[in-house]
């Protein structure tokens, strides 16, 4: 069996121990790594943890689970798939971040991998998505430590939650059937869903303004039945850099509690140009919290008429 060792690395203006905590932190991933939609932490046992990822490679949703060992004294991190999904038969690797000064670092990332059947078509095509990938989350983790340090006020997270007197399997079957939002929700103008693995849906939607125009949205969701909808907004309006968030299914005593989280970062480049000359990154972020929660208790609204009339 042929096994491919690469290595990629960059510099990264932050200290080592701040940047070890944001890979090591698995929350952070869908904001620090754009090809990552969700990590879900499975199990956790001292420095040993199994985490799933859903992520995106060549442009496919694809998902795995990992196993880590964390050293955070030589600021180091393990990393080997548990099941790989084809053409991978196997893959692992390490992070190693190495300080070069006190406020810069050295980020390394190895990995080893081999393709199923020894496939060339196959280690080929691991070749290109491992390469972009990897020049991808090093430039994204680059850009994207450094901006938490400059400007840790610019990512806020926001929840809304509605008490519906139905049953969780259908306000979750609501959410989970996007499909049929352009029938259900006045601010959907049209859908397009693809799940072509089950539990990873690719979700394209023209929503409409306020003011009467739309705008087109494309998110890949990772389903939990009946419990959590994660997901990653890929296409994003002028004042994010980043959307991600959560809809959850909670049983009460009275029938569930379904809520909407986001986290947001705002893109403080556009700011001017869509709220006018005066405006600070608190007026973006109450424009831009206003318009995802308008639109998520209406959903949310709609998805408690659609349960309470089935109760």
């Amino acid at each position: 069996m042929t096994t491919r060792e690469v290595e990629h690395e960059i510099t990264v203006s932050a200290p080592a121990e701040a940047v070890y905590r944001l890979i090591a932190e698995v929350r952070n991933w869908p904001r620090i790594f754009p090809p990552t939609i969700y990590v879900d932490q499975v199990e956790e046992d001292g420095n040993t943890e199994r985490i799933r990822i859903w992520a995106t490679a060549n442009g496919e949703a694809k998902n795995w689970t990992s196993r880590r060992v964390l050293d955070p004294r030589k600021l180091r991190i393990e990393f080997r798939q548990e099941v790989s999904t084809p053409p991978v038969a196997a893959m692992g690797g390490t992070w190693i971040i190495e300080p070069v000064s006190a406020t810069e670092s050295r980020v390394r990332l190895l990995h080893d991998y081999r393709a199923v059947d020894d496939d060339p078509k196959g280690l080929e095509w691991i070749d290109e998505a491992v390469d972009r990938n990897s020049r991808s989350e090093l430039a994204a983790l680059k850009t994207n430590v450094e901006l938490a340090h400059a400007a840790e006020d610019l990512t806020f997270s926001f929840e809304d939650t509605v008490p519906i007197a139905g049953s969780a399997k259908d306000v979750y079957d609501f959410i989970n059937d996007a499909h049929l939002w352009s029938e259900r929700l006045p601010h959907v103008a049209t859908v397009r869903l693809e799940e072509d693995t089950p539990g990873l849906q690719s979700l394209e939607m023209d929503t409409r303004a306020k003011d009467g125009s739309t705008h087109t949205t494309k998110s890949y969701r990772v389903t939990f039945p009946h419990q959590k909808i994660a997901y990653k907004q890929v296409t994003l309006p002028a004042l994010m850099t980043l959307h991600t968030g959560y809809w959850t299914f909670a049983d009460t005593a009275d029938g569930v509690a379904a809520s909407s989280q986001h986290t947001v970062t705002i893109n403080t480049e556009n700011i001017a140009k869509i709220l006018g000359a005066d405006a600070t990154v608190e007026d973006a972020k109450t424009f831009v919290r206003d318009a995802l929660s308008t639109n998520s208790r209406a959903t949310l609204g709609h998805a408690k008429d659609y349960a309470e009339a089935r109760a």
